[in-house]
This record gives structure tokens, sequence and C-alpha cells, in this order.
């Protein structure tokens, strides 16, 4: 017969030297940093999957905070407050989270939107990451300059990170999603800050 089945077209032998498909290993925290940086969008979707990678988020976060307040020397500032840059960035990013997250899955949602508070916040913590660069700050005549390549940097980062975690298509809308988080999280800290800033006489 010229006909075969597919057991007599692949000996037995050869079926076990098959290779199994290899199970997903989760890329280390300090490969994860790289990708961020390098915008990496397979890097964006892992984290945005990995529920267990909110702590690190938040250590992005807090380190990239850190490094602004050792940079913000540079500007006269003192180092003493770095703990502060954290504390506030920290607000900043939960805040900042939760504003797209209303914006981006009620607002400008598409019809692949699937997303949780927590996706974004894992996948907008890992956007801090440009944000670490800003501690060469302190060093004369580097200041403004740092200060500007990280701001830029960690503001396409961002926008990586939510066009992932919104499963958008269109950077376009990415951009517009966080347009708007900008200006209502702006708003916010503005009216924040009237409202419990000391009265000036």
């Amino acid at each position: 017969m010229l006909a075969q089945t597919d057991a007599e077209e692949v000996p037995a032998s050869a079926v076990h030297n098959i290779p199994r498909m290899a199970e997903f290993v989760p890329n280390s925290f300090l490969q994860r940093l790289i990708g961020a940086a390098a915008l990496d969008p397979a890097i964006y979707e892992e984290v945005e999957a990995d529920s267990g990678a909110l702590s690190q988020a938040m250590i992005v976060v807090v380190l990239a905070s850190l490094s602004g307040g050792v940079g913000a020397v540079g500007f006269g500032g003192s180092i003493a407050a770095a703990p502060l840059f954290a504390v506030v960035a920290l607000m900043s990013w939960a805040s900042w989270a939760l504003v797209t997250f209303e914006v981006g899955s009620r607002v400008m949602p598409t019809a692949d939107t699937r997303v949780s508070l927590g996706q974004l916040l894992r996948t907008i913590g890992f956007a801090a990451t440009p944000g670490m660069i800003s501690g060469l700050g302190f060093m004369p005549g580097l200041t403004v300059p740092v200060f500007i390549v990280a701001s830029v940097w960690m503001l396409v980062a961002m926008v990586v990170a939510v066009r992932h975690a919104l499963d958008f298509k269109s950077t376009a809308r990415a951009v517009g999603v966080c347009v708007v988080g900008w200006v209502l999280a702006i708003g916010i800290a503005a009216l924040l800050g009237l409202l419990f800033s000391p009265a000036v006489s």
C-alpha cells in the first residue's frame, strides 16, 4: 500500500526524541528591569499577567523615586528629602493607576480591553524603571539633561505599559488615555494641594 498511517510515518523511537515544549520560566527581576527600560512589549505583557509582580513594581517605584531625590540635589535640594520623594511617588503611582483604570476601562475602552487595577499597578510600576537614571542628576552640569531624558523616557514607557495593560492595538489610543489621565491626576493633585496647604496670610 502507498498510503501510510501517521504512526507508520514517524518511528516510535523518533517520537521519544521529540523535545517537549519548554515550560514558561519568568524573567528575573533584573531582566524585567532591563526589558522595561528597553520598552520590550513582552516584558510588560509578562508583568501584567504575573499577579505576584506587584511587590516588584512597588520596589521599582521606590527605587526610581529615591534616585530622583538623590538627583534633585543638583537643583539645590537636600538628599534628606529622598524618603519623602518615595512616599509621594508611591501615592502618585497608586492614584495614577486608579485614574488610568477608570479612563481606560470605562471611558476609552475597546472591545478587547480586559484589565484590573492590579494589572495597571504592575505595568505602570515597571514603567518607572527609566527614572532610576535620575540619580545621576546630582553631578554638576548633568541635572537638567538627566531629568529631561528620564522624564521623556518614563512617559514613553508609560504609554507602552498602558497600551499592553489595556490591550489596545493603537498607540494613539494609549497616548490619549495617558493624556487624559495626566490632566485628571494633575487636577486632583492641585485640588488636594489647595485644600491641605497652609493658608498664606
